[in-house]
């Protein structure tokens, strides 16, 4: 049973805000509250919610698919129930504005909350997820009529939201897709066929909004033509209620590899003439908003490459402890205890970094006006290292849950498995992560020259030197930290000169670097907190929570780290065989 890791969820929290001064100093926050306490009742509430709801849910879902019969769907037992809670309890909105019904709580309280949620049943949690991104979207671009009919029933969770981008024949390539959209009146008549629309339609609130990628009669060929359309599931009354059926139906959903408790749908728009919709900011301009979205939307996908992790090794830990092999537990086998610390190191370095990020995120949005755009670069640096590196490494981690079960996760009565299934999407969607590579590489890197990740390693080398100078397991920690960054400048220096003089070869070269930084940058941000911890031990604290802080990245620094150097090696040859290789050989 999944169990919110609530002790050091709530480290990492006081710890990025450096108990409340971070963003406590925020007009927007400051009245709030901030700080330990609210952090404190808020895991509680949700750890409570997590685990006692939503867990047992999970297997549920995956026996209990979602199903579409007549253009309905038919979600899992349980699913209704538990949606209702989360919405009852504000946990749709957490940190959407309160003008529009949210809790306006920082985006930090969010990550956490998603991470709950995903930990607890990644299928159910798309649910939130999908209506926090979608209500993102209006409230940037919308008009004010839009945004007053919308906005508050998607934050307090009443009804649900959408995103229809993919078509069969237009996946990343959205610039060739066929849905259109007529001007008539006040609206637009929205034809076409969407799929892989997660929880595109289902049984458990009143109203759907469907947010919809479409071109216009005249709109400029590829991506550069296509507009945003808030599309609903029923049509809204001008006093709110809700009016007649829009023409817009689910056709089938998905049988798909995991998250089956989440309706993945193949949805029709238009098939009977029409489906209602309204423009979401300017024609012609409708990726510029969906991207407006897309930072917070990959760091929950990043948060569900952790929670599926998580869960895995809160499973894996208790069979572990209880299964017996050569007369002894097998957790006493060290390669049991190998797979076991690999798993607990990076969940807690995966967890520093989204957390550390979301602050950076939120002072992007509310933080000093002279310091905005540099938050905004390092949160645009960020996020799809976070999205790539945390989904590739909770498939890593769920498979070794699998491995820890032996023969018996190989079962599926045990539970182990579906976290691997369920969390191998997270490297597909919402940009594969080849995608958030040359995106790293081809965009943030290349188009400040490197600025902002110099800047962070600079950071991370004034930290290493730091733990050097402390003493004691901090040197051994600083002293990896300081090596894994002279390597990264190395790489980034070569990533910076490829693309100058041979494009290609960059892209060749991205995935390893992307990996490359996810590892030095997790284990910056565990270093920063076992930093925290060692502190509280040599001022007298007396917790054994802290001495595991320490030792945790102590075994990080010295068994995980120097992964970064192999990745380093594949940046250096990525111009070399990989680019010589003739296709037609493969």
């Amino acid at each position: 049973m999944y169990r919110a890791p609530l002790e050091d969820m709530r480290f990492v929290i006081d710890e990025v805000l450096r108990v409340g001064e971070t963003l406590g100093g925020l007009p927007r926050f400051e009245e709030l509250g901030v700080g330990e306490e609210l952090t404190a009742a808020l895991l509680d509430e949700g750890g409570k919610l997590a685990g006692e709801v939503l867990g047992p849910l999970r297997r549920v879902g995956d026996m209990n698919p979602a199903r579409c019969e007549d253009q309905k769907v038919h979600i899992s037992p349980g699913y209704a129930e538990a949606m209702q809670q989360l919405a009852q309890g504000g946990w749709f909105g957490i940190s959407a504005d309160a003008e529009f019904g949210g809790q306006g709580l920082p985006e930090l309280y969010g990550t956490a909350a998603s991470e709950m949620w995903n930990g607890a049943d990644m299928a159910f949690a798309l649910a939130p997820f999908l209506s926090s991104g979608a209500a993102l979207a209006i409230a940037s671009h919308a008009s004010d009529e839009l945004k007053a009919t919308y906005l508050e029933k998607l934050h307090t969770g009443e009804w649900t939201g959408t995103m229809n981008l993919t078509e069969s024949g237009a996946g990343s390539d959205l610039g060739v897709m066929k849905t259109r959209a007529v001007p008539k009146g006040d609206h637009y008549l929205i034809t076409g066929q969407k799929i892989y629309i997660t929880w595109g339609d289902h049984d458990a609130v009143d109203n759907i909004v469907h947010l919809v990628l479409a071109k216009l009669p005249d709109a400029p060929e590829g991506s550069s033509g296509i507009s945003l359309f808030l599309v609903p599931k029923f049509l809204v009354n001008s006093d709110g209620s809700l009016g007649e059926r829009n023409d817009v139906y689910p056709v089938s959903t998905e049988h798909k590899l995991g998250i089956h408790g989440s309706p993945t749908c193949v949805m029709a728009f238009g098939d009977s003439g029409g489906a209602v919709g309204y423009l979401v900011g300017e024609e012609n301009r409708g990726l510029t908003c969906m991207f407006t979205m897309m930072n917070e939307a990959r760091l929950k996908v990043g948060l569900q490459g952790l929670g599926a992790s998580e869960g895995a090794y809160q499973q894996a830990l208790a069979y572990a402890k209880e299964r017996v092999q050569g007369g002894v537990p097998i957790i006493e086998h060290p390669d049991v205890k190998r797979m076991l610390l690999t798993m607990k190191a990076l969940n807690e370095a995966m967890r520093a970094l989204a957390y550390s990020e979301a602050v950076t995120m939120d002072l992007a949005h509310y933080g000093p006006e002279s310091d905005r755009s540099a938050s905004q670069a390092r949160i645009d640096l960020m996020i799809p290292v976070i999205k790539g590196w945390m989904t590739e490494v909770g498939v890593e981690l769920t498979s070794l849950g699998v491995q820890v079960h032996g023969g018996m996760g190989y079962v599926e009565e045990t539970g182990a498995a579906q976290y691997l299934r369920d969390v191998r999407i997270t490297p597909i969607y919402e940009g594969t992560n080849g995608i958030q590579a040359a995106d790293l590489v081809g965009r943030k890197l290349g188009r400040d020259g490197g600025t902002a990740m110099g800047i962070v390693i600079e950071e991370i080398n004034a930290d290493a030197q730091a733990y050097i100078a402390a003493g004691g397991e901090l040197a051994v920690v600083g002293s990896a930290l300081r090596s894994a960054a002279a390597l990264h400048t190395s790489s980034t220096e070569t990533i910076l000169q490829m693309l100058a003089h041979s494009p290609e070869a960059a892209k060749a070269a991205a995935f390893d670097y992307m990996m490359q930084t996810g590892y030095l940058f997790g284990g910056w941000q565990l270093a920063r907190g076992a930093f925290v911890a060692q502190t509280a031990l040599t001022g007298g604290v007396d917790n054994e929570f802290y001495a595991r802080k320490v030792a945790t990245a102590t075994f990080y620094a010295q068994s995980i780290l120097p992964r970064c150097e192999g990745f380093a090696g594949a940046v250096a040859n990525a111009g070399g065989a990989l680019q010589d290789y003739p296709v037609g050989w493969l």
